[in-house]
């Protein structure tokens, strides 16, 4: 079983840059620690909590349209719509559940079990 890294997304409305253009599919890679942690630090985020998502999405989105490199300007222009659908597809794919396959020790089937978040039961 390979891990799955990224993401495929369209956004609901989609970027338009600076000459007009629409930017719509894109790309979206799992978080690692640094990509949570490294955003604490940043002043934009100590100030307003609320730009944490902003910092997130400019580290972890590596392909939005034809654009050349996806930014907090960026990800601060897109609609309202298309920042709500990246935070829940963030969220997404970057919860910590994990499933795993196991095999009953009594019949020998073979399902998948989910695990939850640690600390829950």
């Amino acid at each position: 079983m390979q891990l799955k890294t990224e993401y495929e997304f369209i956004l609901p409305r989609g970027y338009v840059d600076k000459d007009g253009n629409l930017h719509k599919d894109g790309v979206m890679r799992l978080a690692n620690a640094k990509d949570e942690i490294v955003p604490l630090n940043d002043l934009r985020v100590q100030r307003n909590r609320a730009y944490l998502i902003i910092v997130l999405l400019s580290r972890v989105i590596s392909r939005l349209g034809d654009l050349k490199e996806v930014n907090t300007g960026v990800i601060e222009n897109l609609f309202a719509s298309d920042l709500r659908f990246l935070e829940e597809m963030y969220n997404r794919v970057n919860e910590d559940e994990a499933t795993v396959r196991v095999t009953c020790p009594e019949c020998g089937s073979k399902f998948e079990k989910e695990f939850g978040r640690l600390g829950e039961s």
